[in-house]
């Protein structure tokens, strides 16, 4: 891409944010933050008990998340964040407005077995369809591109930096 941008890769739980994401910073040759780092233990408590946060849980984690993309604006940088509704996002681009998204899209049947088969994640598959229930898809307005999940995460990755660059050239 011709200029570094913050790309924040969002998608449901299970989509593969926290393996994409560090292949596609690694394509991009910037850093990568993982975004359930930025999540207070309020949330990953509530999360873990099979409780799906609210949005008062979810505006702390997007301000940190936010404050991260900000401080890494014209330099670049990947970050994973659900960012399931367009106010999320909103949210995500006001505080660095220069964002891209990325939206790992997929199968539920795929996704679910994903998640089922992940070790140690404190996300339970019982939470996956109040994800899809709330996902809003990218907006035409928003900057941002959709990936299909399915095949291997290289497969995933070499997708989603031929995606961006594609946008970039727009």
């Amino acid at each position: 891409m011709s200029t570094p941008h913050v790309v924040v890769v969002m998608g449901v739980s299970g989509t593969g944010k926290t393996t994409v994401g560090p292949l596609l910073a690694a394509a991009l040759g910037v850093p990568y933050a993982e975004g359930d780092d930025f999540h207070p233990p309020a949330n990953i408590a509530k999360m873990s008990a099979g409780t799906p946060l609210d949005d008062r849980d979810r505006w702390p984690w997007l301000d940190a998340i936010g404050a991260w993309a900000h401080e890494r604006a014209g330099l670049g940088g990947v970050v994973s964040s659900s960012a399931l509704k367009r106010a999320y996002r909103d949210r995500l681009r006001a505080a660095a407005p220069g964002a891209v998204f990325l939206h790992l899209t997929g199968d539920r049947a795929l996704i679910g077995q994903r998640l089922a088969e992940r070790k140690g994640h404190f996300m339970p598959v019982a939470l996956l369809d109040s994800q899809f229930a709330a996902l809003e898809n990218l907006e035409a307005d928003e900057a941002g591109v959709a990936v299909d999940v399915s095949g291997t995460p290289q497969e995933i990755t070499t997708r989603a930096v031929a995606a961006l660059r594609r946008l970039d050239e727009n």
